[in-house]
């Protein structure tokens, strides 16, 4: 996702409150947020969020309860974004599910105009944050599969084949070359194929 600046930010208000949720739109825009969508906390996150690609969720709620955790874990597990979440509950277990659940900021009080711009940009950086340090992790994880699978693939030859380290590597990329696939596509192939041979 494409984090907008904070002077254009599409919102989405989750509010279990319809009759306060106008008030708090307002407080919204005046801190330079465009609030595109305003729904109850019983509807399909998930659906909605797809729908309307907000840059920013705003949860506005006295007491979390498991569901609505849940429903942010699953937003969050398929199309994350920042969100800011508003609570009276101000024990520590609320609060750790909420962070677990995706939440950015999590702020015991009422949203108010002169702290909803500080919470935002907050919650946006940690947001942004958060999502660098995860491709970084998914990053070194791949590599270290692939280093891991060309390892395994080498133990292979050099088993069959009698050669050292250097020889069954070679046979391996001179093979991705002749074949023009990936080093760790052949690798992959050797060890099926010796896990087939074995049973």
């Amino acid at each position: 996702m494409n984090t907008r600046t904070p002077d254009n930010l599409k919102v989405m208000l989750i509010d279990e409150a319809p009759d306060r949720s106008e008030s708090i739109a307002d407080i919204l825009k005046a801190a330079g947020c465009e609030v595109i969508a305003c729904i109850s906390p019983g509807h399909d996150l998930l659906e909605q969020i797809e729908q309307s690609q907000p840059d920013l969720v705003i949860i506005d709620i006295e007491l979390p309860d498991r569901d609505i955790m849940e429903n942010l874990q699953s937003v969050q597990a398929s199309t994350p974004r920042p969100m800011v979440m508003f609570s009276q509950d101000d024990q520590g277990y609320t609060i750790r599910r909420a962070i677990e659940a995706g939440v950015s900021a999590y702020v015991v009080d009422d949203v108010d105009i002169s702290r909803v711009r500080p919470v935002i940009d907050a919650a946006i950086a940690t947001f942004d944050r958060y999502q660098l340090l995860h491709k970084q992790l998914e990053v070194t994880q791949s590599e270290l599969y692939k280093r891991d699978s060309v390892e395994a693939a080498k133990r292979v030859i050099m088993e069959q084949r009698g050669v050292d380290d250097a020889e069954a590597y070679k046979i391996i990329r001179r093979t991705a070359m002749d074949q023009r696939v990936k080093v760790v596509d052949i690798a992959e192939r050797i060890i099926d194929a010796a896990k087939l041979l074995c049973g």
